[in-house]
């Protein structure tokens, strides 16, 4: 095959394409941990310490994609206005529950007839 220094040149060019995609899955990783992050103090969930290991691995303030930036914007932005909990329980309200719970046992009960096991 190849000559030692094509050969060379085609490992660092590996080399190089790994590093990039280990920056870029790194950036990722951090910027689902910032996601998260918002998300549970909106929700005011525990932090897990694993998303700030992962922010700091990413070298600290994590520079969000617009289209994430937007939804968790959008989330406080509901959340601010109060309209999100309001308009969930009003569609709660609206659920017929009984119907739903017995439209549940027709599946199971469904579901015992195809299946000797159950």
């Amino acid at each position: 095959g190849m000559a030692r220094e094509e050969f060379e040149e085609y490992q660092r060019q590996l080399l190089e394409e790994k590093i990039e995609r280990d920056k870029a899955f790194v950036q990722r990783k951090a910027e689902r941990a910032t996601v998260r992050m918002h998300l549970r103090d909106k929700y005011h969930l525990a932090q897990d310490e694993r998303d700030d290991a992962q922010l700091h691995v990413a070298g600290g303030a994590v520079e969000l994609p617009q289209e994430l930036a937007a939804m968790v914007h959008s989330e406080e932005e509901e959340e601010e206005d109060g309209t999100g909990a309001f308009t969930f329980l009003v569609k709660l309200r609206e659920v017929d529950l009984p119907a739903l719970r017995d439209r549940a046992l027709g599946t199971v009960d469904e579901v015992k007839e195809k299946c000797a096991v159950m």
